[in-house]
């Protein structure tokens, strides 16, 4: 049982924001919200927040407007139980309500605890292969790339890889593919076959390169689990546990891992209807979700990657929407960095000593 309660406990007054940063502390994907008297009010999961950033709800309103908007749902009450009871009591609540968290009361009916679905279960991501994609040129950080492939960049004492590596291994994956291109050997003297990681690697080399998407044709078709493929060259702490869990939960074919990116506009954007101006908004900031260069995606999916063809994965992601495939987006919220340029290696050498490894 968890029992850090200042770590997982914000108050109604407090903003979504808020909660996300209690949420990356605590990295169990909830936060329980509790009045002055420590009494139980709701609670707001890591999915809340994602779908909370897609519906563009502002960050700095209060977790109360999360709560108001599970108020017709069948999450309008939290499911606890209280202190004392046996483990299986505990198991049968999650596992009838198809729960992750259950929060823990005592006769006052305060929080006390928190009781998670790991406590009970094999992790479900050690069973996942995962795909790290490395074998880029990196032609925009040359000469650092020019005896070295992108993701065998030095980042403090470790190459970028090895840090994505280390992530993985972390949140339960076991069996990892690593596409190899541009100086492969670089890679493979280091890594080995991964036992002195802690994970077991599988190189899988492109003669030539295949794209995005391409390379996932060459891999075993494997077990029926979903594959989770990542860029070789981001540096991010994002939950990969929680978009696993979310990606479920949407029942999805394919999960995007997006992030948003905000333009400024220096003018004033005229709207029109015909020659009738209707609106006009001065210096406007735009919002888009762009790609984060993280993928969820079902076996089945790969039937739609064509064999030993060079194929990105914005094509398969067009393909499956054509397809009206279950294409789901996750919001990042945190920390991103795609090491695409000289600057923003720079950035990622500051960014990596915030990283709790």
């Amino acid at each position: 049982m968890y029992r850090n309660i200042e770590s997982i406990c914000i108050v109604p007054r407090c903003s979504i924001q808020d909660a996300i940063t209690s949420m990356n502390t605590n990295r169990l994907g909830i936060v329980l919200v509790v009045n002055e008297n420590h009494n139980l009010v709701g609670t707001i999961t890591d999915g809340d927040i994602r779908r909370a950033v897609l519906g563009r709800v502002d960050l700095k309103a209060t977790v109360s407007i999360l709560l108001e908007q599970k108020a017709n749902t069948i999450y309008n009450k939290p499911v606890f139980a209280y202190e004392g009871e046996e483990s299986r009591i505990y198991f049968d609540l999650l596992k009838k309500n198809r729960l992750l968290h259950l929060p823990i009361l005592n006769q006052k009916n305060q929080v006390v605890g928190l009781v998670t679905q790991d406590e009970f279960m094999i992790d479900p991501l050690a069973s996942l292969n995962a795909v790290v994609m490395a074998g880029g040129k990196g032609t925009r950080l040359f000469p650092l790339t020019e005896k070295l492939p992108k993701p065998m960049l030095p980042l403090g004492e470790k190459p970028l890889l090895e840090i994505i590596i280390e992530q993985l291994r972390n949140v339960g994956i076991r069996k990892v593919n690593v596409t190899t291109h541009h100086k492969p050997e670089k890679i493979q003297d280091h890594f080995g076959n991964g036992k002195n990681f802690g994970i077991n690697i599988n190189y899988v080399s492109e003669d030539r390169p295949l794209g995005t998407a391409g390379a996932l044709g060459l891999l075993d078709n494997g077990e029926d689990q979903p594959l989770l493929v990542i860029n070789g060259d981001i540096l991010t702490q994002v939950d990969l546990r929680a978009m696993f869990v979310f990606h479920k939960e949407h029942q999805a074919d394919f999960t995007i891992a997006v992030r948003s990116f905000y333009l400024d506009v220096p003018y004033g954007v005229i709207e029109c209807e015909g020659t009738k101006v209707c609106k006009v908004q001065e210096k406007p900031k735009m919002h888009f979700l762009v790609n984060a260069g993280i993928y969820l995606l079902e076996s089945r999916v790969r039937e739609y990657i064509p064999s030993n063809t060079h194929y990105h994965m914005t094509d398969l992601i067009d393909r499956l929407v054509q397809e009206k495939k279950n294409v789901i987006s996750f919001p990042i919220h945190e920390s991103w960095l795609d090491i695409g340029a000289h600057a923003e290696y720079e950035r990622a050498q500051q960014e990596v000593k915030k990283f709790h490894f």
